[in-house]
């Protein structure tokens, strides 16, 4: 199972990130759940939503509704929104499977390289 995180690398304050996980190997609509999750610089990983198999969408209610996890199961892809983004939403962001909906650990499952995102001050 391979998993490929993509988007741009800067993002501008107040406006939306998005990213997008292009997954082969495994079908998103099989079974696990399909996680975002980051690592802010000088702190842990931080679990940010995830989509169930079947669609059902979970988020870390500390986004404050500014997260919206999608799917496009044509293309095997699932993604990544995050509104009103400051300087403390720079961070390296993974998307990943698992069987645990919430996931801080990217030891287990598979997970992609990571993509890095940086919100100018």
């Amino acid at each position: 199972v391979q998993l490929q995180e993509s988007g741009p690398g800067l993002v501008q304050p107040s406006q939306t990130l998005s990213l997008t996980c292009t997954v082969s190997g495994a079908s998103i609509t099989t079974d696990y759940y399909w996680s975002w999750i980051r690592q802010v610089p000088g702190k842990g990983l931080e679990w940010m939503g995830a989509i169930g198999y079947v669609g059902a969408v979970y988020y870390n209610p500390s986004l404050k509704s500014r997260a919206s996890i999608s799917r496009d199961t044509s293309k095997n892809q699932f993604t990544l929104q995050l509104t009103s983004v400051t300087p403390e939403d720079t961070a390296v962001y993974y998307c990943g499977r698992d069987h645990e909906r919430r996931v801080t650990t990217t030891s287990r499952g598979f997970w992609g390289p990571g993509t890095q995102v940086a919100v100018p001050s």
